[in-house]
């Protein structure tokens, strides 16, 4: 099992910055690859960015492409989102998702609780 944590959320006004951090708790955090997905109402949840599990291989939606950073501490257990520019259309509950294999769609096996991001124009 793994637990996973998201913190970091807020209000913030377009063009700001908000950094998400996911901590994890539980079986060895370096084994899992991590994804950042995100949930506005009345849609899917869609994919973010994702880490391999050593953190040398990152994959980004084209949506955030060169907006957003993800990257990972495994002696920290954490892994971040870094979001510069943001959008009124990034607004959105944010989750952080673990699993062995590193997916681009929500395979993952494990989620967290999510975090609130609201972008006002």
């Amino acid at each position: 099992q793994v637990q996973l944590v998201e913190s970091g959320g807020g209000l913030v006004q377009a063009g700001g910055s908000l950094r998400l951090s996911c901590a994890a708790s539980g079986r060895t955090f370096s084994r899992y690859a991590m994804g950042w997905f995100r949930q506005a109402p009345g849609n899917e949840r869609e994919f973010v960015a994702a880490i391999s599990r050593s953190g040398g291989n990152t994959y980004y939606a084209d949506s955030v492409k060169g907006r957003f950073t993800i990257s990972r501490d495994n002696a920290k257990n954490t892994v971040y989102l870094q979001m510069n520019s943001l959008k009124p259309e990034d607004t959105a509950a944010y989750y952080c998702a673990a699993d062995p294999i590193l997916y681009n769609s929500p395979s993952y096996d494990y989620w967290g609780q999510g975090t609130q991001v609201t972008v006002s124009s």
